[in-house]
């Protein structure tokens, strides 16, 4: 499925985002679906429209055998967890409600804790290149209003106490119960911490935090840690974590499951500082192989006491998330 039809698959939406304006309403569960969005893109799903911008493209030859811990399908979503989800290229002037309705028609809205994307430019956002904000006033206004949070990717591997300093006003902007920063710099997350003691701290997956050790350490600095996609599929080491509470794994993966090298994110970090450069990608240079957009077993990774989720959005061409 895509450019997902909301009044097909989630036809009370409409009625979902007026009332969702309203301080403190929240959709029932039993409102909306049950099951993840995010599935399989084959060729026949994809729009004339979205043919023609993918058309440029290079779909590589996708695995046939996908690993077990994972599903092309949809998954039930358990009750009793929350989701951190992607408004990452959302277009400002669409609103967030209608944007969550429509990328993701069966998570109930009181199951998403917070909603990831840019607002006002800093130098600080890594992750993905900055090209303009995603999440404008009125959007943030109207989450809260749902009494969802927003979250700041301020994960730029290079930080500067000037670069800090100067991003004060977004940082106060934004400060409040309920919000939270992720960050891949120890020094930043110190900074905030001792400046703005509201926002919840997150590790960023991009810290690739793989041992108990480094989880540990993490967590004596963070209020909570992202895994990377791939520990998931690690029962052994998912068993040994005594806080699960604090860990956030993620709901579907993408291309990061699999790559060798994750150059993009460094590249990403310098283009973000304004400086011309270009981003990079470890695509077609080192070999891995790709399984597309795919779903983890959500209820099995709750039953062993996990309740934190990061959900991605799947790109147009369904090889991989945003």
């Amino acid at each position: 499925m895509l450019g997902l039809d909301a009044a097909r698959v989630y036809p009370n939406w409409k009625a979902m985002i007026a009332g969702a304006h309203r301080p403190g309403v929240l959709t029932p569960a039993s409102q909306c679906g049950m099951f993840c969005c995010t599935v399989m893109v084959q060729d026949d799903d994809i729009s004339p429209a979205v043919r023609k911008r993918s058309s440029g493209i290079r779909r590589p030859q996708v695995a046939e055998t996908i690993p077990d811990g994972l599903t092309a399908a949809p998954v039930p979503i358990p009750t009793g967890v929350t989701f951190t989800v992607s408004a990452r290229s959302k277009p400002e002037p669409v609103p967030v409600l209608q944007f969550l309705a429509e990328e993701y028609p069966r998570l109930p809205l009181n199951q998403v804790e917070s909603v990831f994307g840019f607002v006002e430019p800093t130098t600080l956002y890594g992750g993905r290149r900055y090209i303009g904000p995603e999440l404008s006033p009125r959007d943030v206004r109207a989450l809260h209003d749902c009494c969802i949070g927003i979250r700041l990717p301020l994960s730029n591997h290079s930080v500067t106490r000037q670069e800090y300093e100067a991003s004060a006003q977004l940082l106060r902007q934004h400060h409040g119960k309920g919000n939270s920063v992720i960050t891949v710099s120890d020094e930043l997350a110190g900074w905030i911490r001792a400046d703005y003691p509201l926002y919840e701290i997150e590790a960023s997956v991009i810290k690739d935090i793989n041992t108990l050790e480094k989880l540990e350490a993490a967590l004596r600095l963070y209020d909570t840690a992202v895994l990377p996609m791939r520990i998931n599929l690690d029962k052994a080491f998912l068993d040994q974590i005594p806080d699960k509470k604090r860990v956030t794994l993620f709901a579907n993966a993408g291309c990061a499951l699999t790559c060798p090298a994750r150059i993009c994110y460094g590249s990403i970090s310098k283009a973000n500082k304004r400086t011309g450069e270009a981003t990079a990608c470890s695509f077609g240079k080192v070999p891995r192989d790709l399984y597309g957009m795919l779903n983890f077993d959500l209820a099995a990774l709750a039953g062993m006491g996990f309740v934190r989720f990061k959900m991605l959005r799947m790109r147009e061409h369904g090889l991989t998330g945003y």
